[in-house]
């Protein structure tokens, strides 16, 4: 069998036979990839041409619609990758990790279109006023970029590594070409093709090379954007070519490193920290056999509590059953490659110089249900460094693989520093359940990792682990990390967005973000904002209203419903020496009274108030003082029906200005209210 690379909308088998692929548990032959014959620059050309400018043209609901469709598609087939996942080693839970986490994150991407205007461009931060009379204004857009996400993947995880960056870069609205790592690229071929036939993504979103991409930054441009997740010596080869520092291009890289997990002082045995420490690191050291870019790689545990942690350790990973993955009661499946084992071996070898074997043995261990001769497998290795911070191998050297070392401290300084002399991970943990030590370790050990997990008994339950990246937080760290990072959220869905600051009057950036800007040109109509659908009302359209002068009758009335006695309010002999000339409205009042004048009473469009957001009291308001407000359609949200028979509706967000008599903004807020739509279907 020969795998096939997607290509200008075809299927396409490259000439030549290509490298072989094996099945890591038994060693037999799959297939075959090859990307020669491929025109590299016309992939590029291709995804820029045809690709992108319908991903641009989309907006972000819809974008998020179409990721949320791909995740359901996958969910009802994914029983079908399990066989293929199996062969490149991977146990069940192994698989989850691949398969359903990589779904899960299209998912949560999904999920993320209701943070975003319904638009396909994003208005990032605030207005920044950039005049003494506010007639001049700035802010900042971000738009699509103009090229390709070239997504460079690891062996490890063949579905999520693929999963994970499309989710990002085609909400942003940006094709990608995704190319797996060779030697598992059979399971993501498998799920490429039915992503493909689906029909959910417009032609030119996606395409895959299964075999070499050697050349193709030759054809990278400035619009572009290129993922890498790997070995830290292959990152820092692509991110210095030509083509990348001269064109400019962001190079996200996502390497391997050296993470560590710290066992606080008071996690002694016996406690449920110390046995949490030990489960969660037999299950980083043989999760993927260890093959992941997120695995413990040193163990930091106090020196009174090495042998202890030693011990412990040794049980809980001599249940390990190591095997083919579809055997019963196997635990560890195989590595990826017999060349993966033969790396590890190596790199143990070079551990062993300052450090000692205390658990494990590389040549005698046992396997159910395959031959240890014929498949990539090895058995855990736990070493010990004894002195740390002379003998530095350990920190400089990475097995990737099922191998984890131990190393002493005195006290939690010395922790952090051990944790720093990894030169940047990640993620790091440390288990502990004193809060001091808790914040004490990650002030001073966050500068050196992309992320750090507390784990204790308050939050075991539902953690998802030392080695588990989250969609809607950042994945990467600095240093031998890579200093990149995705994911993130909206954090990750940015860094294929471009910021571009825009100036001018607020009038003109109402019109260019569609969003109304404080200061900019308002429109009255004859008929109330509540009595219009969500699809009839404009931006900048304005409801002045009635006046109301403000009484010390209203500030006493207020003062007995609300239960709000603050002195300022009711005790006019406690005001020396404060800022208030006199007995001064509740900012709340002013806002109930705000409502007031502002709301239409009679049923309409308008469903619901659905909150407040930016409230602020700018000037205080006291008896005798009138008080009006201008109503203003700020920005519009539009929701998609989650049933059929759902009211279609959207949010529409007011400005609420409410001014004195002297012409000044008194209170200033933001209210959500639900309306209706005209159309509803």
């Amino acid at each position: 069998m020969k795998l096939k690379n997607y290509a200008l909308g075809e299927w396409v088998e490259g000439s030549g036979e290509g490298q072989a692929l094996f099945d890591a548990v038994t060693g037999e032959i799959i297939g075959h990839a090859t990307s020669k014959g491929l025109g590299f620059d016309e992939m590029m050309n291709y995804a820029r041409r045809v690709g992108g400018p319908v991903l641009r043209k989309m907006t972000f609901p819809e974008r998020g619609r179409m990721l949320k469709a791909l995740a359901l598609h996958l969910t009802n087939i994914k029983a079908k990758y399990y066989p293929l996942s199996y062969q490149t080693g991977a146990t069940k839970a192994d698989s989850w990790i691949d398969i359903d986490g990589g779904i899960g994150t299209l998912f949560a991407y999904a999920s993320l279109r209701r943070k975003f205007p319904n638009e396909s461009y994003y208005v990032d931060g605030e207005e920044a006023n950039l005049s003494k009379n506010g007639s001049f204004i700035g802010h900042h857009i971000m738009v699509p970029k103009r090229g390709v996400a070239l997504h460079i993947n690891a062996f490890n995880f063949p579905v999520w590594g693929m999963l994970e960056k499309i989710s990002v870069n085609l909400l942003a609205g940006v094709p990608a070409i995704v190319k797996p790592a060779t030697l598992t690229s059979f399971l993501t071929e498998a799920i490429f093709q039915d992503i493909i036939a689906s029909g959910i993504l417009p032609e030119g979103a996606l395409q895959l090379i299964c075999g070499s991409a050697r050349g193709i930054l030759d054809h990278v441009e400035s619009q572009d954007v290129v993922t890498f997740t790997g070995s830290a010596s292959t990152g820092r080869m692509l991110k210095s070519h030509r083509r990348i520092l001269e064109e400019a291009v962001p190079f996200n890289m996502e390497a391997d490193s050296l993470n560590c997990s710290v066992l606080g002082e008071d996690a002694v045995p016996g406690t449920p920290e110390f046995d949490l420490f030990v489960r969660e690191v037999r299950r980083e050291m043989t999760a993927k056999c260890g093959q992941k870019c997120t695995a413990i790689r040193r163990v930091i545990v106090p020196e009174n509590l090495l042998e202890d942690v030693q011990i412990a350790l040794g049980k809980a990973l001599s249940k390990t059953v190591i095997g083919d993955p579809r055997a019963a009661g196997v635990k560890m499946g195989a590595l990826a490659g017999k060349v993966q084992v033969e790396e590890v071996k190596e790199r143990v070898a070079e551990l062993s110089k300052t450090a000692e074997i205390v658990y494990g043995d590389l040549e005698n261990f046992e396997v159910q249900g395959a031959s240890k001769d014929k498949g990539a497998f090895l058995a855990p290795i736990l070493m010990l460094q004894s002195d740390p911070f002379n003998n530095t191998d350990v920190h400089e050297i990475e097995a990737f693989g099922p191998v984890s070392t131990l190393m002493p401290y005195k006290n939690l300084d010395e922790a952090i520093e051990l944790a720093q002399m990894g030169k940047g991970s990640l993620c790091c943990s440390i288990a502990t359940s004193d809060d001091r030590i808790a914040r004490d370790y990650v002030l001073g050990a966050a500068t050196h990792h992309g992320r750090i997990l507390v784990l204790n008994e308050a939050s075991a339950k539902e953690s998802t682990g030392h080695g588990s990246p989250m969609p809607l937080l950042v994945h990467g760290g600095p240093g031998r990390a890579g200093g990149g990072e995705e994911m993130g959220g909206l954090r990750g869905v940015k860094h294929y967005l471009q910021r571009c600051a825009i100036q001018g009057s607020p009038t003109t950036i109402t019109a260019i973000t569609n969003v109304y800007q404080y200061g900019a040109r308002q429109t009255e109509k004859p008929v109330h904002v509540f009595r219009k659908h969500f699809e009839e009302l404009e931006i900048g359209e304005t409801v002045v209203t009635a006046k109301h002068t403000v009484t010390e009758a209203d500030i006493v009335n207020f003062a007995n419903v609300s239960g709000d006695n603050f002195y300022a309010h009711v005790d006019v002999t406690a005001l020396d020496d404060t800022i208030f000339e006199g007995r001064v409205a509740h900012g709340y009042f002013v806002l109930s009274k705000a409502a007031g004048l502002f709301v239409e009473a009679k049923k309409g469009p308008v469903l619901l108030n659905y909150g407040i957001d930016e409230c602020r009291f700018t000037k205080p308001v006291y008896p005798g003082a009138t008080i009006g407000v201008r109503l203003t359609v700020k920005e519009k949200v539009d929701q998609e029906k989650r049933e059929a028979d759902d009211i279609a509706k959207g949010i529409v967000k007011f400005l609420v200005d409410v001014y004195d008599e002297t012409g000044e903004t008194v209170a200033l807020a933001t209210i959500l209210t639900m309306v209706k739509k005209l159309d509803q279907n």
